[in-house]
């Protein structure tokens, strides 16, 4: 039995020489697998890097909807040919971001839908950054019929009429450290109701860092704490919620 953080920027600067200690640390405290999301050119490039160097790593790759402005042809090019190699498991993570002003709406919409159709060409599921964008996200899911390749609604946020309406496309939900929180009442009311064949833990480390150590930098070791509030909030056994989201976790990624 183990745990599988499907959402941890091992890429991330912030980590830089201590991957391997993220890693060991990963294992001690349960956890078997570790999927690396991207967000721009560089950590395309790093994910695939630790992916291809570490057993039960895996990479997503994919272009973060608050980094589009300088990408080319070229760009999606390299996308295109990333989401072959045997360690890319997803393209992720992609979406809209309307709480940054660093890019417009318009160009998310379509470098949004540019990597969906990538996604489907290849049959890979895509993972979902959604951050006050909620309809849009969904209006676009339906529209690209993203249901055929599914994929994560990634450290889910919305209510839980739009947690239904993404299952029914063919979505899972995924938990991360605000589900802990003391004021996550939104998370938590979700997490207690979503079918245990659609849910999904991880950590966004090295973001959101679940209680008890929030404050501190996050890391994948702690994307226990967010299966134990899981189980609590639900009334079950830590045991079957890491059994489930690992089953789960397995499906998605074809692992």
């Amino acid at each position: 039995m183990y745990l599988i953080d499907t959402h941890s920027h091992l890429n991330s600067p912030q980590f830089a020489d201590e991957v391997g200690d993220l890693i060991t640390r990963a294992r001690e405290n349960g956890v078997g697998k570790i999927v690396i999301p991207s967000y721009d050119y560089e950590s395309n490039l790093r994910a695939i890097e630790i992916a291809e160097q570490y057993e039960g790593i895996y990479a997503q790759v994919g272009y973060h909807p608050c980094d589009l402005n300088d990408l080319t042809d070229d760009h999606y090019q390299k996308l295109y040919e990333w989401s072959k190699l045997e360690k890319v498991v997803a393209i992720g993570e992609i979406g809209l971001d309307y709480h940054w002003d660093t890019t417009t709406p318009e160009l998310q919409d379509e470098m949004f839908r540019k990597q969906i159709a990538i996604a489907k060409e290849l049959n890979r599921p895509i993972i979902i950054h959604d951050r006050e964008a909620h309809g849009d996200i969904l209006k676009i899911l339906k529209e690209e019929n993203a249901a055929q390749i599914g994929g994560i609604m990634h450290c889910y946020s919305g209510s839980w009429e739009m947690a239904q309406e993404c299952m029914k496309l063919n979505f899972y939900i995924s938990f991360g450290g605000p589900v802990t929180f003391k004021n996550g009442k939104r998370p938590q009311e979700v997490a207690a109701k979503v079918p245990l064949d659609r849910l999904l833990v991880e950590t966004d480390a090295p973001y959101l860092t679940p209680e008890p150590h929030r404050g501190k930098r996050n890391e994948p070791a702690y994307v226990r704490h967010v299966a134990e509030k899981i189980a609590a909030l639900r009334e079950l056994s830590y045991e079957e919620i890491a059994l489930q989201t690992t089953k789960n976790a397995n499906e998605i990624f074809r692992f």
